[in-house]
């Protein structure tokens, strides 16, 4: 199985992205990962075009799992379970997407198969991929019973 970030714009401050690339090493020991940056626009249309350019970066036999206010709540261990699902149901790409500042397009939203959300705290947006990255990684560690999550 596949991890996929698709995300709009870059970490740019170096704290956040030392975190998300310590994170991504250690969950690349159980699963392969990949970010792909898409780059963020202005204007009135912005969300649209964001969204469209996220979708010609999808692929389309990708798991969707957008990161939504109004996704689904999760604690680890649900995490972990759902992504132990994932793999017994033999998913070859989860693709993982984050909107924007003004969020998802309609279409982007209308392709997930399953919205999840971090918190009902709103983060920045480097900070929210950090937490993702690092609640995957835990997610693992619980499925393989290490000790990292206690």
């Amino acid at each position: 199985m596949k991890f996929r970030f698709l995300w709009v714009g870059k970490t740019r401050d170096k704290c956040w992205r030392s975190l998300q690339e310590d994170y991504l090493r250690r969950l690349c020991h159980f699963v392969k990962c990949e970010i792909t940056a898409v780059r963020d626009a202005t204007g009135n249309s912005a969300r649209e075009t964001e969204g469209n350019r996220i979708l010609e970066k999808l692929n389309q036999n990708s798991f969707v799992c957008l990161l939504d206010v109004g996704g689904k709540c999760l604690t680890s261990h649900e995490l972990a379970s759902e992504i132990e699902k994932w793999q017994s149901s033999g998913l070859k790409e989860i693709a993982f997407i984050f909107g924007g500042v003004t969020g998802v397009s309609t279409a982007v939203a209308e392709r997930a198969d399953f919205k999840v959300s971090l918190s009902f705290l709103t983060f920045p947006h480097e900070m929210a991929r950090v937490v993702l990255v690092e609640q995957l990684y835990r997610a693992f560690t619980i499925i393989k019973g290490f000790p990292y999550q206690k």
